[in-house]
C-alpha cells in the first residue's frame, strides 16, 4: 500500500511539473504576457471633459495601481486645470475692465440725460 501511494505521488508530481514546464514544447514554461497598461488614455486632440474622467480606469498592478499611469493622468489634469484657471482669470479681468468702462460711460451719460429733463 505504501509503495502504491509513493508511485501515485510521483505520478502527480510529474504531471504537475510537465503542466507547468510545458513538456518541452514551445518557447518556455509560460508565454510572456505583456504588462497591463492603461488602454483608455485621455484624449490628446481635445481638452479633457467630465465624461473622460468618469470613464478613466487604471489597471491594477501587484500593489495597487501603476504609478506611471496615475502620474501621467494627474499631470495632464493638472496642466489642463492650470490652463483653465489662467483662462478664467483673463476672462474675469476682461469682464471687470468692460464693466468699469461701461460704468464710466453710464455715469457720464446720466448727468447729460438728467440735464435734458
Amino acid at each position: 500500500m505504501f509503495l502504491f501511494l509513493v508511485v501515485a505521488l510521483a505520478v502527480v508530481v510529474a504531471a504537475v511539473t510537465l503542466a507547468v514546464v510545458g513538456g518541452g514544447e514551445g518557447d518556455g514554461p509560460l508565454p510572456e504576457a505583456a504588462p497591463e497598461r492603461l488602454q483608455d488614455l485621455l484624449p490628446l486632440d481635445r481638452p479633457v471633459d467630465r465624461g473622460d474622467i468618469d470613464s478613466l480606469r487604471f489597471p491594477l498592478a501587484a500593489r495597487g495601481y501603476r504609478m506611471a499611469d496615475v502620474d501621467d493622468a494627474l499631470s495632464r489634469l493638472g496642466a489642463e486645470l492650470a490652463e483653465r484657471d489662467a483662462r478664467i482669470a483673463d476672462l474675469e479681468s476682461a469682464l471687470a475692465g468692460a464693466q468699469a468702462s461701461a460704468g464710466g460711460r453710464v455715469s457720464m451719460e446720466k448727468p447729460a440725460q438728467e440735464d435734458q429733463q
